[in-house]
């Protein structure tokens, strides 16, 4: 069944009008909401789910593009996570082809005793993930290696040990769970943001939203409220109860976007041991290299972080101890930052890398669920057990899940990854035959996109702003910041065409959207 979502958004936002009580309502379209939105629809359970900003605006759009089983969480003892993360890293591999692609990764080894100690180690991950695994860890010898690894510092290297994660692409999974969610029966909004919760008794019983765009108020009843909304959660919380005490803790993640001249690899570079103990990854990402990431606490939670200079000096500094090319701030065609939201560790030291990024579900007194922690690659798993909770503590009788075989809406197989459009999956030959529709040139030829993608996002994708655009349907503002400045005016005039907007609405678009990109170049 085909949905064309912006064509339907206002019949969406028309639902919210009748004085229906939904099963669930969902606050927070990130990938853990829209994770919990998908599972119980699938089940059989009427769901709205509502975000204040842009489907995956915040942390969901800013991750290092991988779904990994985490390699890292195996060397803190964390077996459970590995293995549940392993198990769903297949599973999305396996349900979004077109998204998710086995990517191979290097560890280069300088010492015999890294050679040891990564060739056992990635032996176990291997285990651990079971048939779900995406193929086995060997090791490569020097010469094979330095082929592998071009650029790569050779001085000492004694070779590199290989072995299988998945990489992805966060925004546009993020909606394409939209459109299946769609397709299920739910209803998901963006630019809906909650304003107060309803009681009944005591007990939570819905919430008041306003469109954005509008300032319309809808009363939304539901028998079950999920707080999904990342960093954002204590904000919910507060609107039950005022006085409830801190419940996450915010580590930003910071990620810097080179040209792939500084490693012209396909595959993935695994840096295991930086200055503060962390990994860092280098990801080629359409046509470019994702260097990252960080770990820094912060005290406050914002949609739009900004990268510390000490998190921009310690990626380039790790970076620069392996690239025989250097990488200097002048090269950097992007930097973006996300917050990743970590349960509050008890007893208060302990440092955000080494808390656990298994997540967690809270039940207030009143009966509000909220989720702490996770990541994309559990984000199924997430929403199944949200789900499992509500129909335990609401007495529901069970459903099974749904979703573990459930192909998200683009899933097609045998994905040809040298065609820039391959992410739109079976919505790919719509896209080229809309390109044909029109002039055939190119917004942006470095980039590969076209004014067609435009107007795609807009009737099928939910597409409201230039930023939707260029950040979340297509990525041009991570991939080069300063071109997706260039674009903006003419992509704000096809939106203001699609969406019947004035020459004022692309003055506003074009200058906040500008304001926002230049947080993502570097100032020499």
């Amino acid at each position: 069944m085909e949905v064309e979502t912006v064509q339907t958004r206002k019949t969406l936002i028309d639902r919210l009008a009748p004085p229906t009580t939904w099963d669930l309502l969902v606050i927070g379209g990130g990938a853990t909401g829209l994770g919990i939105a998908l599972e119980a629809v699938s089940r059989g359970y009427s769901v709205l789910l509502v975000e204040q900003a842009d489907f995956a605006k915040g942390t969901s759009s800013r991750s290092t593009k991988l779904v990994h089983g985490g390699v890292r969480y195996l060397a803190q003892g964390d077996i459970q996570l590995v293995r549940e993360a392993s198990i769903e890293r297949g599973l999305l591999w396996r349900n979004a082809p077109h998204l998710v692609k086995n990517q191979t990764f290097i560890i280069p080894i300088y010492t015999f005793w890294d050679r040891l100690k990564y060739t056992i180690g990635l032996k176990l991950y291997d285990w651990i993930s079971g048939r779900l695994s995406l193929g086995s860890s060997v090791f490569v010898p020097r010469s094979k290696a330095l082929q592998k690894l071009p650029n790569i510092r050779s001085e000492g290297l004694v070779g590199g040990v290989l072995y299988h994660d998945g990489q992805f692409d966060d925004s546009r999974l993020a909606i394409n769970l939209v459109q299946t969610i769609i397709e299920q029966g739910g209803v998901a909004l963006n630019y809906m943001k909650v304003t107060g919760l309803l009681k009944d008794n005591g007990q939570i019983a819905g919430a008041t939203i306003t469109d954005v765009e509008t300032n319309r108020s809808y009363v939304c009843k539901a028998k079950a409220v999920i707080n999904a909304t990342g960093v954002f959660v204590d904000e919910v919380l507060q609107m039950d109860n005022p006085t409830g005490t801190k419940s996450i803790t915010a580590s930003q993640g910071v990620h810097l976007v080179l040209d792939k001249k500084f490693y012209p690899s396909n595959d993935a570079l695994m840096i295991p041991a930086t200055s503060d103990g962390r990994v860092l990854f280098a990801v080629p990402w359409h046509g470019k290299v994702v260097v990252g990431t960080t770990d820094t606490p912060v005290t406050e939670a914002s949609l739009e972080p900004q990268a510390l200079e000490k998190e921009i000096a310690f990626i380039l500094e790790n970076a620069s101890r392996y690239f025989v090319q250097q990488p200097k701030r002048s090269d950097v065609l992007s930097v973006f930052a996300g917050l990743r939201p970590l349960a509050a560790p008890q007893g208060g030291n302990q440092k955000t890398k080494e808390i656990s990024r298994s997540h967690k579900i809270m039940v207030t007194p009143s009966k509000l669920f909220t989720i702490l922690g996770g990541k994309w690659t559990t984000f199924r798993k997430m929403g199944e057990d949200m789900v499992d909770r509500i129909e335990k503590e609401l007495r529901w009788p069970h459903k099974k899940t749904a979703t573990r075989n459930l192909a998200i809406h683009g899933s097609v197989a045998n994905v040809n990854l040298n065609d820039p459009l391959y992410f739109y999956g079976s919505d790919k030959e719509r896209v080229k035959a809309l390109m044909n529709g029109h002039s055939n040139e190119w917004l942006s030829t470095s980039l590969q996109i076209h004014e067609a993608q435009v107007v795609w996002a807009v009737q099928h994708e939910m597409a409201r702003t230039v930023e939707d655009v260029l950040s979340r349907r297509t990525r041009a503002l991570l991939l080069d910041a300063r071109e997706s400045i260039r674009m903006a005016e003419p992509v704000a005039a096809i939106m203001a065409k699609a969406l019947q907007k004035d020459n004022n609405w692309i003055k506003e678009q074009v200058a906040s959207y500008t304001k926002l990109a230049e947080g993502y170049v570097l100032k020499s």
